[in-house]
């Protein structure tokens, strides 16, 4: 119930701008905030998703069950940023900084993809996926992503991460695999011209408890900035929640399922 008032108060200060920016489930636009600092292209906000306040479903529609025997996408949340057109061999960039509280087998997962104007995957742009232990990007058992990467290989910097879009998830360690990524680059040549958008996305997999958040920032096209924000959250009511969060974190527990 707590968790439930959490994100009415929160969801009630969160507007999407006067563009065509789309969200659906959880996401927002925050400073440096715990384990998250600011991007280092020199932006003063990153925008964000969770799935703290997901959708039903969610994810990645090809990303199907099996994996660790798990049932598969629970909730999750996207946002597709601004159309923006762009020639062929334009080079897109981003940063992103995948966060989960989950581990053990519980492999929650982030993406970014590049869409066409009907919504069609263009190309998967990366992956980040909660394992215990190597490298979660690109994430495990999913199709190859297309963009390079710097660095190109990213292991978890483990512990139990303070981030406040994880809700009543954060500073909670489900177990080994839980932390954060640190900001990583991401460059993709586009293939062939046309009107497109990013959209960025994280989902909970096999249940809807330990939540994990993807934060990004700096979208261009040939160093023209693209539109991915949505209105800030006033500091206020962001604390309030937050608050609420707290408190309702000590009732949280995964199921001996």
């Amino acid at each position: 119930m707590k968790r439930t008032i959490a994100f009415l108060m929160l969801s009630a200060f969160l507007s999407v701008d006067a563009s065509a920016v789309t969200v659906i489930g959880s996401a927002g636009t925050l400073g440096a905030n715990g384990v998250v600092t600011l991007p280092p292209n020199g932006d003063t906000s990153y925008g964000w998703v969770s799935t703290w306040g997901g959708a039903p479903g969610g994810g990645l529609p090809y990303i199907v069950p099996g994996i660790n025997g798990g049932i598969g996408n629970t909730n999750g949340s996207t946002l597709r940023s601004d159309p923006f057109f762009a020639n062929a061999g334009d080079d897109l960039q981003f940063w992103f900084n995948y966060v989960t509280s989950d581990g053990a087998g519980f492999a929650d997962y982030a993406w970014a993809r590049l869409l066409d104007p009907s919504n069609t995957e263009v190309a998967l742009l990366f992956t980040a996926r909660t394992k215990a232990s190597g490298s979660i990007v690109p994430g495990f058992g999913m199709p190859v992503p297309l963009a390079t990467l710097l660095p190109a290989t990213v292991p978890i910097i483990a512990g139990a991460p303070a981030w406040g879009p994880l809700g009543v998830s954060t500073t909670s360690c489900y177990s080994t695999g839980c932390g954060y990524t640190g900001w990583v680059q991401a460059n993709y040549a586009i293939l062939s011209a046309g009107t497109f958008s990013v959209e960025y996305g994280v989902t909970n997999w096999s249940d809807t408890h330990f939540d994990s958040g993807l934060a990004f920032s700096g979208l261009t096209i040939e160093g023209a900035a693209v539109n991915t924000q949505v209105v800030p959250v006033p500091a206020a009511a962001w604390l309030f929640a937050s608050g609420l969060t707290v408190l309702a974190s000590a009732c949280r527990r995964r199921s001996a399922a």
